[in-house]
């Protein structure tokens, strides 16, 4: 019987903890930033509108491998500065991230080549 009741107990606490989370908006699959491009962040916001009328409750997948991407060149030599990261072309955002990103995308200069960083913290 106290098998049962610590089985009990320990569905009541993961329920009120996915309760609590839910009331606060996190999403535990979110990216909390975003390595970006301008090529790609001009298709990002080219496919808002459809990204956006998903639910508002749950993950949004971002997939921008069908994007243009800009190909640079190779150096022959190895660069004595670190490369720049690659940039993210699948991940989740909520509905709040992805209002954040679309209005931080949309800055001027916010995005430079050839890739920035955009920080999601903030917009959860």
């Amino acid at each position: 019987m106290t098998r049962l009741v610590r089985i009990a107990a320990g569905l009541v606490a993961g329920t009120i903890a996915l309760g609590s989370a839910a009331a606060q908006g996190t999403c535990g699959l979110c990216a909390s930033e975003v390595v970006i491009s301008p090529p790609l962040a001009a298709c990002l916001l080219s496919q808002y509108e459809i990204l956006a009328t998903g639910d508002d409750g749950g993950a949004i997948a971002i997939d921008l491998t069908g994007c243009e991407q800009e190909r640079g060149i190779i150096a022959a030599l190895p660069s004595l500065t670190a490369a720049p990261p690659e940039p993210d072309l699948q991940f989740f955002v909520s509905r709040r991230q992805l209002d954040c990103l679309k209005t931080r995308l949309e800055t001027p200069g916010a995005i430079q080549a050839p890739v920035s960083t955009v920080d999601l913290r903030s917009c959860q």
